[in-house]
């Protein structure tokens, strides 16, 4: 009988904090139809003139402030998750990025080589669903399976943002940082930013998403593919998990590119907000990644905790990411073994 073999799939990473490595990166991930959702000439232009020329510098300046001995951060800490599951499971594992490397195409044919494996589970780790991490994602696979016509079968893992196992996991996860109430008097969940315009684009109905101002608290079919509804999905079950009170967490977006209207309130403004309304000591969940990154030892740990101070707060602690926490490496095993469990 056929076997199994899992594929995870991360965003990615440069290969290096040099300004060219930074710029091709860049150019791979704004390229993207998914990423920027303009017609191809106009994110050409857009891109080529406006963005290369100028951001790939100070981009590269941020990796060189987090990089490692083992390099990107998210690079090392996803061969972490990579070996930490494939001690569990008995099938082959691989590890993919949907831009740099190791590519989504390079660990297809690879797994596609294993003896009698008929089935790719293919885990996108993006709990929410965007049509820039999750169906980017999956589509990469099935156009790599289609131009090498692999005889694979892909299955696609949904977005988990509401699993028990999931949300069990994070609150695992942050539960010593939690614990610890004297080192910190609120607590912000950040997640990553969208423009408003990939979640009106993605409402199947057309008619629910930012119509009104409790959209996502009301029933729709708009769910099923609506970032903000799952991002304050998450941030309910953690609560609820976690015993926390409503006065004891704010929800902001973060990692904010371009002009365009995107999800608020944006973490830059909450923190300041939050330290003017006399907030001293805050703790930062970002549950939109699995793995840090850029976006939370950078943008958080350390400019955000920079803004925070400057505004009037004393301390910013950031809680780590999933990574490779046993209760995370548990959950993926048993969605590897059986994706049924996940939904």
């Amino acid at each position: 009988m056929g076997k199994r073999a899992v594929l995870l799939a991360n965003l990615g990473s440069p290969d290096n904090t040099d300004v060219s490595s930074v710029r091709r990166y860049l150019n791979q991930f704004l390229m993207d139809p998914y990423v920027i959702q303009l017609p191809w000439i106009l994110r050409r232009l857009i891109v080529g003139l406006f963005v290369l020329p100028f951001r790939p510098k100070n981009s590269a300046k941020a990796y060189q402030s987090v990089w490692t001995d083992r390099g990107s951060p998210l690079i090392a800490l996803s061969i972490d998750l990579l070996e930490s599951l494939q001690k569990k499971v008995e099938m082959p594992v691989g590890m993919s990025m949907r831009y740099g490397k190791p590519s989504i195409e390079s660990e297809l044919l690879r797994l596609a080589n294993e003896p009698d494996i008929e089935e790719i589970l293919f885990i996108p780790l993006f709990p929410h669903y965007a049509e820039s991490t999750v169906t980017t994602s999956f589509k990469e696979a099935e156009k790599v399976i289609s131009k090498h016509n692999l005889d694979l079968t892909l299955t696609v893992l949904s977005p988990f943002y509401n699993k028990p196992d999931y949300i069990q996991a994070l609150v695992s996860s942050a539960s010593e940082s939690l614990q610890n109430t004297e080192s910190y008097d609120h607590i912000l969940f950040s997640y990553h930013g969208l423009p408003e315009l990939h979640l009106t684009k993605a409402d199947p109905t057309n008619s629910h998403c930012l119509k009104t101002a409790d959209c996502c608290t009301l029933p729709s079919l708009a769910h099923a593919t609506c970032y903000r509804h799952q991002v304050y999905e998450t941030t309910r079950l953690f609560v609820e998990k976690a015993g926390l009170n409503e006065d004891q967490y704010t929800v902001s977006f973060q990692s904010r590119l371009g002009k365009a209207k995107w999800l608020e309130p944006s973490t830059e403004e909450t923190l300041k907000k939050l330290a003017g309304n006399g907030v001293k000591k805050i703790l930062v969940l970002c549950p939109a990644f699995v793995t840090d990154c850029l976006e939370t030892l950078e943008e958080i740990e350390i400019q955000g905790a920079e803004q925070f101070k400057q505004a009037g707060g004393e301390s910013l602690i950031l809680v780590p990411c999933l990574n490779s926490h046993p209760a995370w490496v548990d959950t993926l095993s048993e969605w590897a073994q059986d994706p049924e469990t996940a939904g």
